[in-house]
């Protein structure tokens, strides 16, 4: 709301405030906390209400902040301590975003001076005392241990300086999303917070880590906006399995929580570790023994062996996506609403994971010829993610702009826009209609080598055989071949065949045809696959 005050000041009298509140703010903007120029930056500040007129805030210097005019114009919230607190989360995900993550409370935790020292800590009975000594606070407290009538685990409740707090990124690896600002602003606004966080404490050590696993949003909220002790409700050495089984649950069978399918596929990884845990514990088996199957596992645990099965395909989904190795990750929306990056993790699901991951147990043990790289698991994800690195290396790296991104890019062709055309093929390719399709004619083509090659295949299992060089060529040929065809870069095309989402039969059709259901031109000629696997096909 504009100022009736600024408004009857003279340039001089402005100057003057500009000054005044410069000095105060040590010369930096009230926003983003960066350094302000009042000679190079003078026509591009803006003074503006830190508490906004219409949540009655004072329309007078004492309520005035400096700050640069594209912070404030793009600024989260209309309060400026709200926005402050906004921007500097922006400042911590943008720099987490060079590793290809988001933050967790743990990273907001230590940006805040949290997170620093495991809890000293004692049982006397029904009691628990702790102290807080690295902060100068020698006193010993005491709090009565209660017992969760339904899972039986015993429990007791403390105000935790942030300083011990620690999250636990393996029961809840979720990163902290942007509804993070609706609950800042909620607390800012000084609305209760309705629900305590959720930890966990070891009793084997005198020294232990409070883990919180459940409400990291809500305590992430309140650490940005400056609070120094968590509520949380911490469990006494709690069955850990109970535990990630029950957050995993929560997020996918019972959707309490939006968990995105990444989110979950890492969950349900981390359950398949906890379960080869068991099976040793419970048989006596050596820690590092994999002598054992999958199927093993699943006659073991009759009981969950569906959900047992299911963990074990996320185990590999899971290792897949997050190899260091795999180049093409860093194309893939993990979180599935960003307009960055050409690929959804859905359409990965889709195609990739669903065409190439074989989707039974195996009978081998874990460590079958792991020594001589031919166990079968390992060389399934390992061949994934060599033909998503060709894939990578071929269509995307230096040439689709993470900057550019997917939003709107052939209603910008449509317009005359100056799209890159090695940015609009690489877009283009990565549509799931369209990528469904030619990846199954990778695996067709993977397939017809093993045959031709005479090779008795279980066609379930392509990619638990090993690739010798020849087929790698065929397939690097093919990928090479189908991004050089004209039609990824024919910009005439953007109002019909690419102006909107396909079924996958629209594409299959173009292939197998050269024109689309509707009887446009788009290829000068079907797709031949013995054709598309030869180097340098014209």
């Amino acid at each position: 709301m504009a100022s009736l005050y600024l408004s009857r000041l003279t340039q001089q009298e402005r100057d003057e405030l500009i000054h005044r509140l410069y000095n105060i703010q040590n010369g930096k903007c009230f926003i983003c906390g960066q350094p302000i120029d009042l000679d190079l930056q003078r026509d591009t500040l803006d003074i503006d209400h830190v508490v906004p007129t219409k949540m009655n805030g004072s329309d007078n210097p004492s309520n005035f902040a400096l700050t640069h005019s594209s912070c404030n114009r793009s600024k989260q919230a209309s309060d400026l301590n709200v926005a402050r607190i906004l921007a500097n989360f922006s400042v911590l995900r943008e720099s987490l975003a060079k590793e290809n993550r988001s933050p967790n409370l743990e990273d907001v935790l230590k940006q805040k001076g949290g997170a620093q020292y495991p809890l000293h800590i004692r049982r006397e009975s029904n009691l628990i005392c702790y102290s807080f000594d690295e902060l100068g606070d020698t006193t010993v407290y005491t709090q009565t241990i209660y017992k969760d009538e339904m899972s039986g685990f015993e429990y007791f409740f403390m105000l935790v300086p942030i300083e011990y707090a620690w999250h636990d990124d393996k029961i809840n690896p979720r990163p902290i999303g942007p509804n993070v600002a609706k609950l800042i602003q909620e607390f800012y606004l000084k609305r209760p917070q309705l629900h305590v966080q959720l930890g966990y404490i070891n009793l084997d050590s005198p020294q232990t880590k409070i883990k919180i696993f459940d409400g990291q949003h809500k305590a992430a909220a309140q650490v940005l906006l400056g609070t120094r002790g968590l509520p949380v409700r911490v469990f006494l050495n709690p069955n850990y399995d109970v535990l990630l089984t029950t957050n995993t649950n929560a997020g996918t069978t019972l959707k309490q929580v939006a968990f995105d399918k990444s989110v979950q596929r890492h969950l349900g990884s981390a359950l398949y570790e906890d379960r080869i845990y068991q099976y040793r514990r419970e048989l006596g088996l050596p820690e590092d023994s994999y002598s054992f199957s999958e199927v093993d596992l699943l006659k073991f645990f009759r009981g969950e062996s569906r959900e047992l099965k299911r963990y074990i395909i996320d185990d590999v989904r899971d290792s897949i996506t997050h190899d260091p190795e795999n180049r093409l990750r860093e194309y893939i929306d993990l979180g599935g609403r960003g307009k960055e990056k050409p690929f959804s993790y859905s359409t990965i699901e889709k195609t990739f994971y669903s065409f190439f991951i074989y989707q039974e147990a195996l009978e081998t043990p874990l460590d079958y010829r792991l020594a001589d790289g031919e166990n079968p698991r390992e060389l399934e994800k390992e061949q994934i993610r060599d033909l998503m690195n060709i894939i990578a290396d071929e269509i995307y790296i230096e040439k689709f702009d993470p900057d550019l991104g997917t939003s709107q890019i052939e209603s910008k062709v449509q317009k005359g826009e100056d799209v890159p055309l090695e940015h609009l093929a690489a877009y283009r390719m990565a549509k799931e209609e369209i990528c469904y399709n030619w990846l199954r004619y990778i695996q067709q083509i993977i397939r017809n080598y093993f045959y031709i090659t005479g090779t008795p295949i279980n066609e379930n299992k392509l990619f638990e055989y090993k690739f010798p060089d020849a087929l790698w060529k065929n397939i690097s040929n093919f990928i090479k071949n189908l991004h050089a065809m004209p039609v990824w870069r024919n910009t005439e095309l953007s109002r019909t065949v690419f102006g909107g989402k396909q079924v996958y039969d629209y594409w299959q059709t173009i292939f197998e045809t050269g024109t689309s259901p509707q009887g446009i031109r788009v290829l000068p000629e079907k797709l031949n696959l013995m054709e598309m696997i030869k180097e340098n096909r014209k």
